[in-house]
């Protein structure tokens, strides 16, 4: 029987063409999507999972309310890690990392072997803890992994780097020199296996932090917090009980002194503000919203809204395959009137129809496959992944026809009970109005069809409005044009010599030096500050500290509103700040030019106020923020006034080849470092535009099917009609409008959902785009226009048919 049902099948596929092709490529669009978006999931849900013990393993986090707002941050003081480790005997073992830019070697740096004069710039550079190393257990390939950063100046290297400067060697033992201090190399004392792409740990060179003190007495102040910590845990420690210990402890006996010590104010809230958290290493990579680590990292709620985004297309093909079914019924009830007269059951027309709609299925998750393997290179392209359709694994194949069984069985159940209950008498005697009867659950699937249709082109509209937004909302500074040269470190004291030379290229207006630039993974350095003499009166205000020289303002745009910019002829600039007007603002300074205000190390002249720019995300407000006279030659930004780039960068590469002749120069544009900010917003907006047009198809595909319906059973109307000189527009739309009703009726339910959903979307923005009726407007017209374009492909040709052809049909 199994093989009559499919054979019938076949045979019904093969008489229906056009049905059987809106079924199939709408299954196949939705299984290609789906598959897209489970193997996205997978790789994002994975991170961090290759750990050995990782179960116990956890991050340290920080909270403090601050009137309201909660911020987060994993910056600790050096102190911390060892103190948990000795005070709690739950914690195995606690390590820290640093990888600020700035901080000694770590961030980015120039690297060569030390027989060798080239440098090349790497990314990737990291001060880390023996006892890190035995948290996270990294494979060693070469080397002692439990000794291999417990000596000074000693590196670990991953092998892919291992063999970029000593191919074919086992490098331990040898010698790198990072950003050309000769004087002070580093031993590679351990190569490691590459750490994956599914984790957030992904540095490959690891420098030792034993015998490294940043400044005198950093390993026992707690005032300063710059280290990231992990823990991890004995077997069976509640960690929600520990964190709470941990809390207490930590604030009561170490910080709170220690902000007594110099009078700090803040001492005396600190218990009631603030807490320690501990982070599950699983949940760093997805659950870190709104934390300050300078990670980038991933969204569970964009795992969601992917994993929704994909259901909702799956269901809109199995929708396409109810309607059709159910509106092909007219072509099936004298079959099942037939079969039922000479004694067909119920239970096996139910099995015949399940057989017809699993052959469906399966046919189309080989298409649906097929079509994701050809787009997976766009797909990674568009979500910045290395994703690969796991054929090699166990559980695909046998996933694959499971899930094509099961969505088979779920889209045929209606189909197959509806068409299998039709009465044989009824039928016979041409009394029913076969398809009638499931007209009302067709229109209902339609209009849900195009709510998540409408739902996903706004949300996609809102999404891009936003970005735009962003991308060209006036930040307080000018990033046109200008040139940002890396790796400006190993000038050393040449930097302000190699400034000068560049300000002698025609197209150069302008050209500074400084680590600190309002883009992220530039260097960043945060103080608490106050008003002269009142530490002991206010709270400190958490300000970033930037190291400038004289003509960072100039070069970047920013405006001065009072006062004056740093000058090279006033020595006492030194002890001098500029500061913006969210600092004067927060000290209640009204009138600030001339009035001091001290950190924890030095008190400073406010000689000038900025206007406020953007330092940092818009998914942040503007902080509070001062610039100081100092040498940071992490990079040189230069000011460009010229069209031809070609002439001008081979002028500037020619002037730095001549003051780093061993060191290949490398640059970008700030205006590309800023959108890159943005780049997982774009992200978003390009994977979920991709989805939406792929809804849309697939339930445009469905209307497709249902207007030729329409237009087949209404073939002899439409002839009657034309006879008594109804025109081809008066037949079109009298095919089109009860379908563009649906349409409408599925653009207000839209509206709504899609408007909350999306004003909670902009909620993880400080600066946002408004959400207003023009979208909603132009949206529902972009649905009708699709729905009227689709409908009238089959009302005009139905419109268009000749009455007596059409007469005859009957």
């Amino acid at each position: 029987m199994l093989k009559s049902y499919f054979k019938i099948a076949w045979r019904n596929l093969s008489k229906q063409k056009m049905y059987a092709a809106i079924k199939i490529g709408g299954f196949a669009l939705g299984i290609a999507a789906c598959l897209l978006i489970f193997l996205y999931i997978i790789d994002e849900v994975s991170y961090d999972r290759q750990i050995p013990g990782g179960h116990q393993v956890y991050r340290i986090l920080g909270t403090y309310n601050d009137n309201g707002k909660l911020n987060k941050g994993t910056a600790w003081p050096a102190p911390l890690a060892n103190t948990v480790e000795k005070d709690y005997p739950e914690v195995e073992k606690a390590g820290r990392y640093l990888d600020s830019p700035g901080w000694g070697d770590g961030g980015n740096s120039q690297v060569r072997r030390s027989d060798q004069t080239e440098n090349n710039y790497e990314e990737g550079l990291v001060y880390a803890d023996q006892s890190l190393l035995n948290i996270l257990q990294p494979h060693f390939v070469y080397g002692d992994a439990s000794q291999a950063l417990t000596a000074p100046n000693t590196i670990v290297i991953t092998q892919s780097r291992a063999e970029k400067y000593f191919p074919g060697e086992n490098p331990v033992g040898k010698l790198l020199v990072l950003n050309n201090k000769i004087d002070k190399p580093y031993r590679v004392s351990g190569v490691i296996e590459d750490f994956p792409a599914t984790t957030h740990f992904r540095h490959n060179f690891l420098i030792t932090l034993a015998g490294v003190e940043f400044w005198p007495g950093e390993q026992t102040f707690w005032r300063a917090s710059n280290y990231t910590t992990y823990v991890k845990l004995r077997p069976g420690t509640d960690y929600s009980a520990l964190e709470k210990k941990i809390t207490t402890g930590i604030i009561e006996h170490y910080f709170i002194p220690a902000m007594k010590e110099v009078g700090d104010v803040d001492a005396a809230t600190l218990a009631k503000n603030a807490a320690l958290v501990l982070q599950p290493l699983r949940d760093i990579h997805l659950r870190s919203e709104g934390v300050d680590d300078g990670l980038h990292h991933g969204d569970i709620r964009l795992v969601w809204l992917f994993g929704a985004v994909a259901g909702f297309i799956l269901l809109i093909a199995c929708i396409n395959f109810i309607n059709l079914a159910t509106a092909r019924s007219a072509g099936r009830a004298k079959e099942v009137g037939l079969r039922k007269a000479i004694g067909a059951q119920r239970t096996g027309l139910v099995y015949q129809f399940l057989s017809e709609s699993l052959l469906y299925s399966l046919l189309s998750f080989l298409l649906g496959i097929a079509l994701a393997w050809v787009l997976l290179p766009f797909f990674n392209t568009m979500a910045d992944k290395s994703l690969s359709i796991p054929w090699q694994a166990w559980w695909f194949a046998p996933g694959m026809f499971l899930a094509a069984i099961f969505t088979g069985i779920v889209a045929g159940l209606y189909p197959a009970f509806y068409l299998s209950a039709f009465q044989p008498v009824s039928v016979l005697k041409g009394t029913m109005m076969a398809g009638s009867k499931s007209a009302a659950v067709r229109s209902g699937l339609v209009v849900f069809q195009f709510t998540a249709s409408v739902v996903l082109i706004i949300a996609t509209m809102i999404i891009y409005r936003q970005m735009g937004y962003m991308l060209h909302k006036k930040l307080g500074f000018d990033k046109e044009q200008v040139m940002v040269i890396q790796g400006a470190s190993t000038l050393k004291e040449q930097a302000p010599e190699f400034r000068k030379a560049l300000l002698q290229v025609p197209g150069v207006s302008n050209a500074t030096v400084s680590g600190y630039l309002p883009v992220e993974g530039t260097r960043r350095d945060q103080n608490g500050f106050w008003n002269e003499g009142k530490r002991e009166l206010e709270s400190g205000l958490s300000t970033q500290i930037w190291i400038v020289d004289q003509d960072y303002v100039k070069t970047l745009g920013m405006k001065i509103i009072a006062g004056r910019n740093f000058s090279a002829t006033m020595p006492t600039d030194s002890q001098a700040v500029v500061i913006n007007q969210e600092m004067a603002k927060k000290l209640s300074l009204k009138d600030p030019i001339g009035k001091r205000v001290s950190n924890a190390w030095t008190t400073y002249t406010i000689i000038g106020v900025m206007e406020n720019f953007h330092f940092e995300s818009m998914k942040q407000t503007i902080g509070p923020l001062c610039l100081r006279l100092g040498n940071s030659p992490d990079i040189v930004a230069v000011k460009t006034s010229t069209a031809d780039f070609p002439k001008l960068i081979a002028a500037i590469t020619g002037v730095w080849k001549a003051f780093a002749p061993h060191q290949p120069i490398r640059y970008t544009f700030l205006d590309e470092n800023f959108a890159r900010m943005y780049a997982d917003v774009q992200r978003t907006g390009s994977i979920i535009t991709t989805f939406s047009i792929l809804a849309v198809i697939v339930a445009c595909l469905g209307l497709l099917g249902l207007s030729a319906f329409t237009a087949e059973q209404r073939t002899k109307e439409i002839g009657i009609r034309k006879i008594l000189g109804a025109s081809v527009q008066n037949v079109v739309i009298l095919l089109s409008k009860d379908f563009l009703k649906l349409v409408l009726i599925a653009i207000i339910l839209a509206i709504p959902l899609v408007w909350y959903g999306m004003h909670r979307w902009l909620e993880n923005f400080a600066y946002q785009t408004d959400i207003n009726w023009s979208l909603f407007v132009i949206a529902g017209l972009i649905a009708l226009f699709i729905a009227l374009f689709t409908v009238s492909f089959q009302s005009i040709k139905a419109a268009l048919m000749n009455p007596v052809k059409a007469l005859k049909t009957e």
